[in-house]
């Protein structure tokens, strides 16, 4: 093929998973007669770094393998370069662990990835634009604060180690602390921030997150809006109940909850709060959140 990917490849993730399987993966792909120059990131960061310097080298076509972070990093290496350049591509090979981008358009991961690739389908994709007291970053997948940011950001300080009971320790953890508290925001220019309290906020391009949980049911990653979902101050006891709701996304039907179709938000926070950006945990005091309408071509 006469434009080949460059594939960024997080040996790291799924456990090490990534690593192990790569070879054959990529091996696959070539066989096909698609050309492929892979690189290994060793850090954080790194897959940033090389798909900044691939693009300003003339590459087009770009390949995450790994799971949702190295996409993420692609995409922050892309952008903002790509917006006075040529549309980049990006398809992928879910070898991590969460890999939820994905899940919105097949439940058969790296198989249904692979043929994406062999056939070359590709459809544009909306890039959301966070910019926060320290910069700015872009997603594809969603942005969360409040209870599911908190058990993340507990679980990767805390219980990585620990693999799936990680989660769970983290998890109950949050819950016994259960913090329902403001993020003051307006949404689209209206005149009053609100300032209520809530168990969590999330402001996303596709359905899914944490692999399976359908966080965002009425996203459109190409439809130029950000699906915001909000979840009021529900108890200990009314999460419990209906924590298997967030995995059919019925959870939008609770008398707390709401979701919105909007195109830009706002933030009044005084302070850095926890983030879960596609599958990386932060602190950042946000500012504004808008989007780039079908500013990314992406292989599903």
């Amino acid at each position: 093929m006469s434009h080949p990917f460059f594939a960024v490849i997080n040996p790291a993730a799924g456990g090490g998973r990534c690593g192990k399987l790569a070879g054959p993966a990529l091996d696959k792909l070539r066989t096909a007669g698609i050309e492929i120059e892979a690189h290994e990131t060793r850090a954080a960061g790194d897959g940033v770094a090389l798909a900044r310097d691939a693009y300003r080298a003339g590459f087009r076509r770009f390949l995450a393998v790994g799971g949702d972070g190295t996409s993420y990093e692609i995409v922050n290496g892309l952008f903002p370069e790509a917006l006075s350049g040529e549309r980049p591509q990006l398809g992928f090979l879910p070898l991590g662990t969460g890999n939820s981008f994905l899940r919105d358009f097949s439940t058969r991961g790296a198989e249904h990835a692979s043929a994406a690739l062999i056939a070359g389908r590709a459809r544009s994709c909306d890039v959301l634009r966070m910019m926060h007291r320290d910069g700015t970053l872009y997603y594809i997948n969603l942005l969360s604060v409040g209870f599911a940011a908190d058990v993340a950001f507990l679980r990767h300080e805390k219980f990585q180690p620990y693999g799936e009971l990680g989660y769970l320790l983290a998890l109950f953890t949050c819950l016994a602390r259960l913090e329902r508290r403001s993020f003051p925001l307006r949404v689209d220019e209206e005149p009053e921030y609100d300032r209520r309290r809530c168990l969590f906020l999330t402001f996303n391009n596709s359905k899914f997150t944490g692999g399976k949980m359908m966080i965002a049911p009425d996203a459109d990653p190409s439809d130029g809006l950000i699906e915001y979902v909000r979840w009021g101050p529900i108890g200990r006891l009314g999460l419990i109940a209906n924590l298997h709701t967030l995995y059919t996304g019925t959870h939008v039907c609770h008398p707390l909850a709401s979701r919105r179709a909007v195109r830009k938000i706002e933030f009044d926070v005084d302070a850095p709060v926890n983030v879960m950006v596609d599958g990386e945990v932060l602190k950042l005091q946000c500012q504004r959140l808008d989007l780039l309408p079908r500013a990314l071509d992406v292989v599903v």
